[in-house]
């Protein structure tokens, strides 16, 4: 009796000031529940009720949508590739800046649709794998959530269209179906179940579609040159191939519960997390050794020292960083995930110097 007493007590305790209750075990006594009022100062250790945001799902659409895509993260990969193009300072121009900003605008918008289109499926999943996520921990409701990603894709593919640019159009295009077929649940679809196919899609996308695409729309579309690639952005795509692949497999590295809970046959639900974990310190190991080598045959002797300097310190960095992680603890594997994530942002600054 006592015990129902506790849990209906916190609870009313949580509806009054607004907020969820997410984690509570039942106190063993009626004393010890109250306790939990907010006018106590010690709170019983077997009953956290941890303050939340209301549910209000209008102020919570900016926050979710800067802090889902990352938006300074995208900015800069696109940016560095929009520059490539680029042979004087006579190309920097007001008609440039305008151009570069509309793509900016299309793809950032295009990823808030993929972002929001996975999470839209994966709520269950992500109760277990990633609870903090807006839909999932109930920040605001799947009719929101719906609205927020046809709105962007709807906003996206107005931008790409009325750029008249058949590289930046293909991009969103691209982007679109292949973010679709990754996380839908329909037959024939909900790619991100199959490991090949889950990792070209990534790999497509990040590493292909964003490197060359916004580098020919910049290049034909906004400076008015004729399509040639160049050095810097092949290494660029060869680059991220790698890099791409690696994300593909490490992202599924902390989510082995859920995803076996759901059937999802990851790579690392099929060899274990240290397996692949090894596996993608490699490729990145693979990956800046051939930087460093392009940067050695570079003719250009300042440019070169850059790029194999560059690449040997974020090679040693990831080195030191993956002897010291605890594959068994979820937060040290997300943590050492993130941190690729940087590190893939961080070579588009090298980019620009391979010569």
């Amino acid at each position: 009796m006592e015990q129902n007493q506790t849990g209906a007590t916190s609870e009313l305790v949580a509806a009054q000031e607004g907020c969820c209750l997410t984690r509570c075990t039942r106190a063993p006594s009626y004393a010890a529940a109250s306790e939990a009022l907010p006018h106590s100062s010690h709170p019983p250790a077997q009953c956290r009720i941890l303050q939340c945001r209301r549910r209000d799902d209008r102020g919570n659409v900016g926050d979710w949508v800067r802090r889902e895509i990352g938006m300074g993260k995208k900015v800069i990969g696109i940016v560095s590739v929009s520059l490539l193009p680029v042979e004087s300072g006579a190309d920097i121009s007001l008609g440039f800046f305008i151009g570069l900003l509309k793509a900016l605008l299309a793809a950032v918008f295009m990823n808030v649709y993929v972002v929001g289109l996975n999470q839209l499926f994966d709520i269950e999943i992500d109760k277990v794998n990633k609870p903090s996520l807006p839909l999932a921990s109930g920040e605001f409701s799947l009719e929101t959530g719906a609205v927020i990603v046809a709105i962007f894709c709807i906003m996206s593919f107005t931008m790409g269209v009325q750029s008249r640019s058949p590289p930046l159009l293909s991009a969103l295009l691209s982007s679109f179906f292949l973010g679709s077929a990754y996380s839908i649940k329909l037959p024939f679809l909900r790619w991100k179940q199959n490991a090949f196919l889950a990792a070209s899609c990534i790999l497509c996308v990040r590493a292909v579609v964003v490197q060359l695409a916004f580098f020919m729309h910049m290049q034909r579309y906004v400076l008015g040159r004729p399509v040639t690639l160049t050095k810097p952005v092949v290494f660029a795509t060869a680059f991220m191939c790698f890099f791409s692949a690696v994300i593909a497999l490490f992202k599924d590295i902390p989510d082995v519960e859920g995803d076996r809970h759901f059937g999802i046959k990851s790579l690392s639900v099929s060899l274990g997390q240290e397996k692949v974990f090894w596996l993608c310190i490699k490729l990145l190991s693979t990956a800046y050794a051939a930087a460093i080598m392009v940067g050695a045959s570079s003719p250009n002797k300042y440019k070169g020292t850059l790029t194999m300097l560059g690449h040997g310190f974020l090679a040693s960095i990831l080195w030191i960083r993956a002897k010291s992680i605890n594959i068994e603890n979820k937060e040290s594997v997300t943590a050492f995930y993130m941190f690729i994530w940087k590190l893939f942002y961080a070579e588009y600054f090298l980019i620009p110097f391979v010569h």
